[in-house]
């Protein structure tokens, strides 16, 4: 009986070796050569898409006018200041003629629009915004939809909105798919735990971007911490010990 004891604790003392989820796999910004290493890319801001869409408010001085737009506005519900990005590439606003924005930043398109309104309000000022400026996570990563408050959205802002990266997560193929209009959309796969992502073409997310997080294929064989692990442990020998006390002769 000494025998199965010893062999117990020495499959034991192993599997708590392989089977815990340790730094290696799970620590984020880690500086180790055999991770892979990613070149630093400049920021590039987002440029609106087939499918976006903006709001927009328009301020003059001319009361008439003001009143005009704010009853357009008004009359036409809730979101009546929200207009679709066309096939296109066009936005239609009332009172003018269609108004290219796709391929456009949020400031340019903004420029665009108040020169647009100025040919009929000579001191127009526009304020345009995106509307449906959010991301999605899929997979190990708490799953859903998150707006995006600030220009520059790091991956690890993203997912710490979402409660942070589940311990089963794959972190060595993280994927980001990227819209890109009517054009295929774009596929990033990429190790999250390398320190050099930081800068890369990797670290921001941007409006639409669909975050995947696959379930790391050896998560069915590992525990959250050593000492689940080791309750698990005890539990078996304890059942073991168990079933062997109705075994007649094993004492």
């Amino acid at each position: 009986m000494r025998k199965i004891f010893t062999h117990i604790l020495i499959v034991s003392i192993l599997s708590m070796l392989t089977s815990c989820y340790g730094y290696r796999q799970v620590g984020l910004l880690q500086e180790r050569n055999d991770l892979p290493q990613y070149d630093s890319a400049n920021y590039e801001p987002y440029r609106l898409q087939v499918n976006d869409e903006i709001i927009y408010r328009v301020v003059t001085m001319d009361e008439t006018i003001a009143k005009t737009l704010s009853a357009n506005m008004q009359g036409a519900g809730q979101y009546a200041n929200s207009y679709r990005i066309y096939s296109d590439g066009t936005v239609d606003i009332p009172f003018l003629t269609p108004v290219k924005l796709a391929g456009l930043t949020e400031l340019e398109a903004q420029d665009t629009l108040r020169k647009a309104f100025r040919e009929i309000i000579p001191d127009a000022d526009v304020k345009l915004a995106m509307y449906n400026k959010t991301f999605t996570v899929l997979g190990d990563a708490r799953s859903g939809k998150y707006a995006i408050n600030k220009e520059r959205l790091t991956i690890f802002q993203a997912l710490a909105m979402t409660g942070d990266l589940m311990s089963s997560g794959d972190r060595r193929h993280v994927r980001i798919i990227r819209p890109r209009g009517n054009a295929e959309p774009e596929v990033l796969e990429f190790d999250i735990r390398t320190n050099s992502i930081i800068d890369s073409k990797y670290y921001y997310v941007y409006p639409n971007d669909l975050i995947y997080v696959s379930r790391d294929a050896g998560s069915f064989y590992k525990q959250q911490s050593y000492s689940s692990f080791l309750a698990l442990i005890t539990s078996s020998v304890s059942l073991l010990i168990t079933v062997l006390n109705y075994i007649p002769g094993v004492w």
